[in-house]
């Protein structure tokens, strides 16, 4: 006989498997400081791409008056103040990723244990199939 409960409750084990499982299982599977470390260290290197990117834009907005104060500018000046932007820009985002992977994270590990306890639960409900009908 089929179990109402057990088919309600392998229908949500699929869903949630198919869906956002697998994601789910790949973030499971670090500790939470290898994780949170990894995406900030990502996260640092799109900063700098980033960086990188809108100093080039800036640049080139602004290529002519660039290139008739080049000879007028401090260069250790003006390294520093970029190397200053580059810090605070870097700084920000570090960590604006710290705040939503240490969330994701989180989440992730929530839905694992409810994961995890859901299977629990399938086991139990065949288990007691199993033993009703050896009686």
């Amino acid at each position: 006989m089929i179990s109402e409960q057990r088919v309600k409750l392998m229908t949500r084990l699929a869903a949630y498997e198919q869906k956002e499982g697998k994601q789910n299982e790949e973030i499971g599977s670090y500790f939470r400081d290898d994780y949170i470390g990894l995406q900030i260290l990502k996260s640092v290197i799109y900063a700098t791409i980033a960086f990188v990117l809108i100093l080039a834009l800036f640049v080139l907005y602004d290529s002519e008056l660039f290139m008739t104060d080049i000879y007028k500018i401090d260069i250790m000046e003006y390294a520093k103040k970029l190397v200053f932007y580059y810090l605070g820009f870097t700084g920000i985002y570090v960590i604006i990723s710290y705040i939503v992977y240490a969330i994701k994270y989180r989440k992730a590990k929530k839905r694992l244990k409810v994961y995890f306890n859901n299977l629990k639960r399938l086991q139990i409900l065949y288990q007691r199939e199993r033993k009703d009908k050896m009686q």
